[in-house]
C-alpha cells in the first residue's frame, strides 16, 4: 500500500509529496488526483519490482542471470504502464492550466463605458507610470470595480497603459476576483512541475530494483536469444 512507508523505494514518488504542495486542499485535490495516482502507482510498482528481484532468487530453476532477465521484463512492463501513466496526468494538468489561464485573463467586458470612466481614465492617463500602476493595483486591492473598469475595460492606450501593463493587472484583478481559481492554477503548476521533476527518475528507480544496469541485462538478453537459436527444431 502507498500509505505505508517502503524504505526500497525513493520517497519522491511517495503520493505524499504531491499532497504536501503549499496549495493541495479541498480545492485543488480533484485537479491533483491524477498527479497522486501517479505518484502512487509508481511508489506501488517499484516496490512491486523488488518484490519480484528477491521472489526470482529463490527459483530453484534460475541462476543469477536467469532471474535477472524474469525481473527485468517484470520491471519493463510496469516503466511502459507508468510512462502511460505520467503522460495521462501531465495532459490532464496541461489541459487544467490552459483552462484557468484563459479565464483569468478574460477581458472585462462594458466596464469601461460612460462618462465617468472617461474620466477615470483621463485622470489615471496623467500619472507617471509608477504612480498609475501604483493607483490601479490599490483599486484592485480595495475591490473599487468602478475604477478597475475604466482602466482595463477599455483599450489599454486611453489610460496611458502599454497592453503589457493592462494584460499584468487585469490578471492581478482576476486573482483578487477569483481566489480559488488562482489557487487551482498555482497547483496544477506545481502538480505538473513534479510530474516533469520526478518521472525522470522512474528508470534509475527501476533498475535499482532489478539489481543491475540496462546494459548488461541486455546482454544477457542477446546471450539468451543466441543460445535458445541450437533448439529450434
Amino acid at each position: 500500500m502507498a500509505d505505508e512507508i517502503d524504505t526500497r523505494v525513493t520517497p519522491s514518488f511517495h503520493p505524499e509529496t504531491v499532497q504536501a504542495i503549499a496549495e493541495y486542499d479541498d480545492d485543488t485535490s480533484s485537479i491533483l488526483a491524477g498527479t497522486v495516482s501517479a505518484f502512487t502507482e509508481a511508489y506501488i510498482a517499484v516496490g512491486r519490482v523488488h518484490d519480484a528481484s528477491a521472489a526470482s532468487k529463490t527459483n530453484p530453476a534460475w541462476n543469477e542471470a536467469a532471474a535477472l532477465i524474469h525481473t527485468a521484463d517484470f520491471a519493463d512492463k510496469l516503466t511502459l504502464q507508468l510512462a502511460k501513466r505520467f503522460d495521462s496526468a501531465t495532459a490532464g494538468l496541461t489541459r487544467v492550466i490552459e483552462g484557468l489561464e484563459s479565464e483569468l485573463s478574460q477581458p472585462i467586458e462594458g466596464a469601461g463605458v460612460g462618462g465617468m470612466a472617461g474620466e477615470i481614465r483621463a485622470f489615471v492617463r496623467g500619472m507617471s507610470d509608477g504612480e498609475r500602476m501604483g493607483f490601479i493595483r490599490n483599486a484592485i486591492e480595495a475591490g473599487d470595480t468602478r475604477t478597475v473598469g475604466a482602466c482595463l475595460g477599455g483599450p489599454a492606450y486611453l489610460s496611458g497603459l502599454t497592453p503589457e501593463m493592462q494584460t499584468a493587472l487585469l490578471r492581478v484583478h482576476h486573482e483578487k476576483a477569483n481566489p480559488r481559481a488562482a489557487k487551482q492554477l498555482r497547483a496544477a503548476k506545481a502538480g505538473l512541475e513534479l510530474l516533469g521533476e520526478r518521472g525522470g527518475l522512474v528508470f534509475g528507480e527501476m533498475e535499482k530494483a532489478v539489481g543491475a544496469k540496462q546494459a548488461k541485462v541486455q546482454k544477457l538478453r542477446a546471450a539468451k536469444a543466441a543460445a535458445e537459436k541450437s533448439f529450434v527444431v
